[in-house]
């Protein structure tokens, strides 16, 4: 009793040793092949520390507009052999805050490559107004897929690309772009192999009457996917716009999509006030100049909001996010592999991430999320996924890339920033809305690594497992 009252600074020392403890929580979170998501306690040291990672956390770089993956009609097949509370859980896996969180997805307009057979929204030849559009499919298929995600995630947001046109546009009149065995893809998609495109010229019939009925194609499955309950907040015109594989697929020169866009999809959103926005993508070209000669056409940039890439668009993102550097950026497929499922998914998948996110891309796509224990496309491609459902043994397994993926969004959310940090290959770091810290590191390694990140006037000292993916949660 005496102790406080004789020295009043005894209690604000406490307080301060106190507040500083609180001020300085941290939370460490690491995933191995065999450990997921684990928690342990890290040190915070006031002393200076040589740090291998610095993190300046006032520095806001570009904004993030989500994180998330693809609804394939193949994903809800194997979905929908789950029992109901099984598949409540994959969906609070994936949607939920205590789970991947996810905050933005890609749907297929028409027919993808993990669609069950070829189909668009309108397959009546020369249907230039349009009269026998549709989404029947679809409202038994990938708008029950959606609905069950938005329950658990209301604000998710949804965007659309196309494989091909409806056939009837295009130049071969096939889905596909060139005849048989393609890769390690299977036979069987029945076009004559005359009918086949193997350069990048542009597959749609470039005649006015088809260029009007395909933007008024897009308008109409924007309204019908509203009319449902089901918001698009964007469209690219053309998944994979300079490949030719045996699915459906439609190359398009740039000079030709910008025509498109231009004269016919920019002025028939407008006319039909439609705000849903127009990206460029997905682009697959290495050449920036794909890109460039699209936007530089005439006012065509007026009515694009930002610019989608995947594969060998990769190359191509640097020189964009430094030539147009508010323009809007985003990775649209993450590299589906070869259905091994392992920590080599995880490998790659790090290296594109950091890449991407480097390069100012401010939303990212995994490929499928969810398959069955095939992974097989309908035209014969085993890919990974993030989980996997054996349809005979109702089992789920979530695969290592969807710790990846959790590690990230589970956090990271629309509206927070990336932050500048030290160079290196290795972490990525964020600033949240409520002004935590997220920093993601990779230890690639085969043995425990010692690492000091610096965080401003802050030493973090972690211990990170062998070939790990860590979240360090800072809280001020």
């Amino acid at each position: 009793m005496t102790l406080t009252r004789a020295n009043p600074m005894f209690l604000v020392v406490i307080l301060f040793i106190a507040s500083s403890i609180h001020a300085q929580k941290i939370d460490l979170i690491s995933t191995t092949a065999t450990n997921r998501w684990v928690k342990s306690k890290v040190k915070v040291k006031s002393e200076p520390q040589n740090a291998d990672v610095t993190i300046y956390s006032d520095s806001l770089l570009h904004t993030i507009d989500g994180i998330g993956g693809a609804f394939n009609e193949i994903g809800w097949e194997a979905i929908s052999a789950l029992p109901e509370e099984s598949s409540k859980e994959v969906f609070k896996a994936l949607f939920s805050d205590v789970g991947c969180n996810f905050s933005m997805c890609r749907i297929p307009l028409g027919a993808s490559d993990y669609a069950l057979s070829y189909y668009s929204s309108n397959d009546v030849p020369e249907d230039f107004e349009m009269r026998d559009f549709n989404i029947d499919r679809d409202r038994y298929i990938l708008i029950p897929y959606l609905k069950e995600a938005l329950k658990v995630n209301p604000d998710l947001q949804i965007w659309a690309s196309p494989w091909s046109p409806p056939a009837w546009m295009k130049v071969n009149e096939h889905y596909a772009m060139r005849s048989g065995e393609f890769g390690n893809a299977i036979k069987g998609n029945k076009m004559e192999p005359g009918a086949k495109i193997l350069n990048n010229a542009t597959g749609f019939k470039m005649q006015e009457r088809y260029l009007k009925a395909y933007a008024l194609y897009f308008s109409k499955f924007v309204q019908a996917y509203k009319n449902e309950g089901v918001e698009l907040f964007s469209i690219q015109p053309q998944n994979e716009i300079a490949y030719q594989p045996n699915w459906p697929s439609c190359t398009w020169r740039p000079e030709d999509m910008a025509y498109f866009i231009n004269g016919f999809l920019g002025p028939q959103f407008e006319a039909d006030g439609l705000d849903t926005e127009i990206w460029l993508g997905t682009v697959n070209s290495g050449n920036p100049n794909y890109v460039k000669t699209v936007l530089e056409y005439k006012e065509t940039a007026k009515y694009i909001d930002g610019v989608g890439f995947q594969w060998g668009g990769a190359k191509s993102i640097p020189t964009i996010h430094k030539d147009f550097p508010d323009l809007k950026l985003m990775q649209t497929e993450n590299k589906c592999g070869e259905h091994e499922n392992n920590w080599t998914s995880v490998e790659r998948s790090w290296k594109d991430l950091v890449h991407y996110i480097n390069n100012g891309a401010g939303s990212y796509m995994y490929w499928n999320m969810v398959l069955d224990e095939t992974g097989k496309s309908a035209w014969g491609w085993p890919q990974n996924s993030m989980v996997v459902i054996d349809k005979e043994s109702k089992s789920i397994k979530y695969t290592d890339e969807f710790y990846l993926f959790k590690h990230l969004s589970h956090y990271v959310q629309p509206g927070d920033h990336y932050l500048k940090s030290s160079s290196g290959k290795n972490h990525l770091a964020f600033k949240l809305k409520d002004e935590r810290i997220l920093v993601l590191l990779n230890n690639p390694d085969s043995i425990e690594k010692d690492l000091n990140v610096k965080i401003d006037d802050k030493t973090i000292s972690l211990k990170l497992q062998p070939k790990s993916i860590n979240s360090v949660v800072v809280r001020n």
